[in-house]
């Protein structure tokens, strides 16, 4: 607030960097486009290919004129159940987990999803993090987040959650430029 309103007295505009982006059409997704009377904006579903199978009834993304919302994106692998990082008993019960290994795999997945959008992991505009033990795994995840994020410098919030749908300590939702 400080630069603001000294701006404001010396009579000058803070500057904003911006970044020209083009968006191009997505080879490996099958958008369904949808369009609305009610609504000029043009908007389509994507599924992605590659990326891991959504655990319920929503698409991987979905594109809102300029915007591409991803829903919720955790570390599963494609084509299969297994969750890298995690170990399980006989049971199903989680014995340990590594949030390093976890957050490796959310961050290629979100990736894998962007570009079967025809979008790209430098378009990320903003994230919300899903942990469910934050004193035990911000650290490290912050360690990783900063490998991946701090060129692109997008806006992030992250909260502590008591569980998610599949036994995972990690998840994304972002949004980012189409």
């Amino acid at each position: 607030m400080a630069k603001k309103k000294s701006a404001k007295k010396s009579g000058q505009k803070p500057t904003l960097k911006r970044k020209a982006v083009k968006s191009k059409v997505a080879k490996k997704s099958k958008p369904t486009k949808k369009s609305s009377s009610k609504s000029s904006v043009a908007t389509a579903t994507i599924h992605s290919r590659r990326a891991p199978e959504p655990v319920g009834a929503y698409p991987h993304a979905r594109r809102v004129g300029e915007l591409l919302f991803l829903s919720g994106v955790g570390p599963r692998k494609a084509g299969s159940k297994d969750i890298p990082g995690v170990h399980m008993d006989a049971m199903g019960n989680v014995l340990s987990y590594d949030i390093r290994t976890q957050v490796e795999s959310v961050i290629e997945n979100v990736r894998m999803i962007l570009e079967d959008s025809g979008s790209s992991f430098e378009k990320i505009v903003d994230v919300q993090v899903f942990l469910t033990d934050m004193k035990r795994d911000f650290k490290i995840y912050n360690e990783v987040y900063a490998k991946h994020f701090k060129p692109i410098q997008a806006t992030r919030t992250t909260i502590e959650i008591t569980a998610l749908p599949t036994p995972i300590a990690v998840e994304f939702k972002v949004i980012a430029l189409a």
